[in-house]
């Protein structure tokens, strides 16, 4: 666990994605930003990362109870504090954070890249418990990503509490193309600071 900042505005647990660990590039910027803002960041691995960590070998994810039962136990283990708690992730874990967010100790949560299929899969999407959520879910994705572009998820039916952020030709990592004269820096800069503008709303 990698715990990093102060609680000015909030804490934040932040879950890595399927394939990259909790210290990714993509992790730290995403960390930074959000710490420099003032929130406490608490970035974990789930336990196949862990193992990975330990020996070297690359290995799937665990089954989503073990992520979710991990998950649950890292925010039933932190200090109480008076400060408002929030849930996010990459990808994956961003996945599992808006499969916990109802619980009555946290105040909203954030993805990053939301896998809404598994790529080349548009016909099962992972929208259903999407559909009925009462605590607002912000997911900041990319037009052209290849797990839920834009012109397949505005066809979707999501729960008023879901609000989409969408970055223009960025990809599964938020990163577009050199020809949009954007860059992924500006994308990650975008969501981090939409991010602690709305976790502000709650201190």
């Amino acid at each position: 666990m990698l715990i990093q900042g102060e609680p000015n505005i909030g804490r934040l647990l932040l879950a890595h994605g399927a394939g990259a660990a909790m210290d990714s590039e993509f992790m730290d910027k995403i960390a930074a930003g959000l710490v420099a803002g003032g929130l406490q960041v608490i970035r974990f691995e789930f336990p196949y990362m862990q193992k990975r960590r330990e020996d070297g070998k690359r290995r799937p994810p665990d089954r989503q109870p073990k992520l979710l039962e991990h998950y649950n136990h890292l925010l039933d283990e932190l200090d109480p504090l008076a400060v408002p708690t929030f849930v996010a992730g990459k990808s994956m874990g961003g996945r599992m954070a808006t499969m916990i967010v109802e619980r009555a100790d946290i105040a909203s949560c954030f993805v990053y890249g939301y896998p809404f299929y598994a790529t080349g899969k548009k016909d099962k999407p992972r929208t259903e418990h999407l559909t009925d959520l009462k605590t607002p879910v912000h997911i900041f994705q990319g037009t052209r990503d290849a797990m839920g572009n834009l012109e397949t998820v505005k066809g979707y039916s999501l729960s008023d509490t879901v609000s989409l952020y969408w970055l223009e030709d960025g990809d599964h990592d938020l990163k577009p193309r050199k020809m949009s004269g954007l860059t992924q820096d500006e994308h990650i800069a975008n969501a981090v600071e939409s991010t602690l503008r709305i976790c502000r709303r709650y201190s």
